[in-house]
C-alpha cells in the first residue's frame, strides 16, 4: 500500500460489523470497475500467493459472483456473493458465502453481508466497506481465519493494479 493512502480497519464486536475505509490512488470509474468487471477483479482480489478465478459474475441486483481463490498448490476455495442492491459508481451490497463448485452454500461457515459505497475526491477514490455478521461467533471465526490479513493483502494488489492501469 502506498504509505500516503488512507487505511483503517475496525471491528465492531457490539455491532458484529468489520468497517475498513480505503483510498485509492485511481478515478472513480476505474475503482468501480476494479470491483464490479471479472476480469478485473481476478487481478487483486485474492491474497498473494493465492489467486482468484471467477466462474461467472452476473453484476446485477440478484445476480450471483461465483469465483474460487486458488492455492499454490492448485486447491480451489470457493465463493459467491449474491447481489442485493446496486447504485452505479456508488455502492453495491451483497450476501457473502463459502460454497461448492455449483455454488451450494457451505454453512459450516458464516455469510457475510457486505456494502461498499465509493467516494471519489481530486482523482483519488475512497472505499467504506461494511460486513456484518449474525452473531458474535460467526464475525470472530472470519477474523480468525486471517480475514484482516487477506484483505489487507488484496487491497495492496488492488493498488499495484490501479497503478498499472493508469500509467
Amino acid at each position: 500500500m502506498k504509505s500516503s493512502l488512507f487505511f483503517d480497519f475496525t471491528v465492531d464486536k457490539e455491532t458484529k460489523t468489520i468497517y475498513v475505509k480505503r483510498e485509492f490512488a485511481g478515478p472513480l470509474q476505474l475503482v468501480w470497475d476494479c470491483w464490479t468487471k471479472p476480469e478485473l477483479t481476478d487481478q487483486w482480489w485474492a491474497p498473494k500467493p493465492y489467486r482468484a478465478v471467477t466462474k461467472s459474475m452476473d453484476f446485477r441486483e440478484g445476480g450471483v459472483w461465483l469465483y474460487a481463490m486458488i492455492s499454490p498448490e492448485n486447491e480451489y476455495h470457493w465463493c459467491r456473493a449474491d447481489f442485493k442492491k446496486i447504485e452505479p459508481l456508488k455502492s453495491y451490497s451483497v450476501l457473502d458465502a463459502f460454497c461448492n463448485e455449483q455454488g451450494e452454500v457451505n454453512t459450516s461457515f458464516p455469510r457475510s453481508f457486505w456494502t461498499n459505497a465509493f467516494y471519489e475526491d481530486q482523482n483519488k477514490t475512497m472505499v467504506h466497506v461494511e460486513i456484518k455478521y449474525d452473531n458474535l461467533e460467526d464475525l470472530e471465526k472470519i477474523i480468525s481465519m486471517g480475514f484482516k490479513e487477506g484483505f489487507t493483502m488484496g487491497l495492496g494488489n488492488l493498488d499495484e493494479l490501479i497503478e498499472k492501469l493508469t500509467a
